[in-house]
């Protein structure tokens, strides 16, 4: 992968993790835990939450154990990421989502020793995220499209 291709799926990852911050950094300024704020009525709201579990708040305040975690996922997605024999554009992309998402949960971990929550979607019964689980999210389902449908054909 030339470097250009590295710098801009790094740059993917660091997009990630500034707007993960600053709307974490918005709700923790502009909210109390619990408050709640509709956004688009009927769609999407803003409802502060501390989870210092994974999601559905599972393995609450295990924080060794998402310490390990976070740097086991930042290794392996580094080493698929750089790695000349991985190399399409759907399956990076994937990637650096995937390590932007690890990092911004990373960062409130390490020095809150919780994660910010605060993206409530009314249309469903689901559980409040935040951009950075998004971005896990969507990177994994382009990871599996990649391995699923496309990585016999490269």
């Amino acid at each position: 992968m030339s470097k250009a291709k590295q710098a801009l799926y790094l740059i993917i990852s660091l997009l990630v993790i500034i707007a993960d911050q600053l709307l974490k950094n918005y709700i923790v300024t502009n909210f109390k835990i619990g408050d709640e704020k509709t956004i688009i009525p009927g769609v999407l709201s803003f409802t502060y939450l501390q989870n210092d579990g994974a999601a559905w708040n599972i393995f609450s305040g295990q924080m060794i154990l998402f310490y390990l975690i976070s740097i086991a996922a930042i290794a392996v997605v580094i080493y698929y990421l750089f790695n000349p024999k991985y190399k399409n554009g759907l399956f990076d992309a994937g990637l650096a989502l995937v390590l932007g998402g690890v990092i911004g949960n990373f960062i409130d971990r390490l020095h809150l020793k919780y994660v910010i929550d605060m993206l409530q979607l009314d249309f469903i019964q689901f559980n409040i995220f935040n951009i950075a689980d998004s971005a896990i999210t969507v990177g994994i389902i382009l990871v599996f499209i990649y391995l699923i449908f496309i990585s016999e054909k490269d």
